[in-house]
């Protein structure tokens, strides 16, 4: 395993991977461009350098005259210096019928039999391989003539070497591999200095949040651009259920803590004093099935997941008919009729084990202290977003509960009247969930029944 995970790589960063795609296409698009532009130039010089022997083979033709006797006269004066020195890599040469030719005096000492005669009118550029290297010759065909009205078909091949060319093109690709090299840096400083400033916010994001693991602030408070805004909301939204998860931990292990005192000192107090062996047992079976239900009230509550980010929806009135079955057992003897006015359709925004948790404590909460009648009504409200909010209320034909005690009653660990059986924390669970849920809980006189009433409000998701 700790060889696997030695070898394992690590993930590239976003700079690194943004980095290394923008570079290998910076790379592909100026080397292509280079390559191009490579291309274009090739064919503008050559395209000079065919305009270039063109402008002399005319300037030599132009300098040609034919004497009365049919002579073929060249030009005294050259175009091009280079002409007139040997080896310059710049030559003419004119030739005709009868063996006539001329060449040059830059041409001295080279071999040029390939020159060849063409029509009048006709035109040749082509490179030719020598025993001196390759030479890019233009040639033209004329027909001169003389004063006696006497034709003279001429041809006339202007030569330069090859090796003017490639300096001129090596030149150029010199030059052009330094600037796009110089760009191709400027460009990469750029894109680095830019992926910098735009993962800039992401990098705020990250110390925010190192900040928060140190305590030193409880949220994300930005500002961030738009794309992250969704994000930091998120991670708010889980930072605030973490602790209100952390907070409905503790607040249940100090319930637990807390009604777990009486029973163990009821049974530490039996067993000291001893007593009949019938008894005894009786009064601590009872104790622990008195702590058993501790437990289970705050497992469910340790349990209650809350409003989550993506929640479920939970129909109410199947759950509904499950609990008051189960309740009219337990509350038999006090022959309880209860009744709904549950809306069609209707929905929990949220987990099933909350919705469990919320309306069972309510509906108990009823039928303890009803005489014979419990109403439970449940209906949509607040539709946003094709989601519907919830107002559940539980009503009962008890002695209600007085204005000054509400608020003593919604405590933890606190009963409307100690002589009823119960831990005082059903009603704290309740409060725990609508409060997980940015509910509201109402509690009030039923005017229908004249017990309490219970509303809760409970906002779409």
């Amino acid at each position: 395993m700790d060889n696997a995970s030695s070898t394992r790589r690590r993930p590239l960063s976003l700079a690194a991977r943004a980095a290394l795609a923008t570079g290998f296409a910076l790379a592909a698009f100026l080397g292509l461009t280079g390559l191009a532009q490579n291309k274009a130039n090739y064919a503008s010089e050559l395209s000079a350098m065919h305009d270039r022997l063109h402008n002399y083979a005319i300037a030599y033709i132009t300098g040609t005259d034919i004497t009365r006797a049919g002579k073929v006269t060249t030009p005294d004066s050259q175009p091009n210096p280079d002409f007139s020195r040997p080896g310059s890599g710049l030559y003419a040469i004119i030739v005709g019928n009868d063996g006539f030719r001329w060449e040059s005096s830059s041409a001295l000492g080279r071999d040029f039999d390939f020159v060849r005669m063409l029509s009048p009118g006709e035109t040749a550029f082509e490179p030719v391989e020598t025993r001196s290297g390759k030479l890019y010759v233009f040639s033209y065909g004329v027909s001169l003539d003389s004063t006696e009205k006497r034709s003279v078909p001429l041809t006339f091949a202007v030569a330069q070497t090859e090796d003017q060319f490639e300096r001129q093109v090596a030149t150029y690709r010199r030059t052009q591999f330094l600037w796009l090299a110089m760009l191709g840096m400027m460009l990469m400083l750029l894109q680095l200095f830019l992926l910098r400033w735009s993962l800039l916010p992401l990098r705020r994001v990250s110390s925010d949040l190192a900040h928060i693991e140190r305590g030193t602030r409880d949220h994300l408070d930005g500002p961030y651009p738009v794309e992250l805004t969704v994000l930091t909301r998120r991670l708010n939204a889980f930072i605030d259920s973490e602790r209100e998860q952390r907070t409905r931990y503790r607040d249940t292990l100090a319930d637990l803590a807390h009604s777990l005192k009486t029973p163990l000192a009821v049974i530490r107090s039996q067993l000291e004093t001893g007593g009949d062996a019938a008894n005894l047992r009786g009064d601590i079976l009872d104790q622990v099935r008195r702590m058993d239900e501790i437990v289970a009230y705050q497992l469910s509550r340790a349990a209650t997941s809350g409003r989550r980010t993506i929640a479920s929806v939970e129909p109410i009135a199947g759950h509904a008919e499950d609990l008051v079955q189960s309740l009219e057992k337990v509350y038999a003897a006090k022959n309880v009729l209860c009744e709904f006015e549950i809306e069609d359709g209707v929905t929990f925004p949220g987990e099933q084990g909350d919705l469990l948790e919320l309306m069972g404590n309510l509906v108990e909460n009823a039928f303890k202290w009803a005489s014979h009648r419990v109403l439970l009504t449940a209906r949509s409200v607040g539709k946003m977003r094709g989601r519907s909010g919830l107002e559940l209320v539980v009503e009962d034909d008890g002695p209600g509960i007085a204005d000054e005690k509400i608020e003593k009653i919604l405590q933890r660990g606190v009963r409307g009247d100690e002589r009823v059986q119960g831990h005082g924390i059903g009603l704290s669970i309740v409060q725990d969930i609508i409060k997980a849920y940015q509910g509201e809980l109402h509690v009030d006189r039923s005017e229908e029944l004249g017990g309490a009433r219970f509303s809760v409000k409970l906002p779409p998701p």
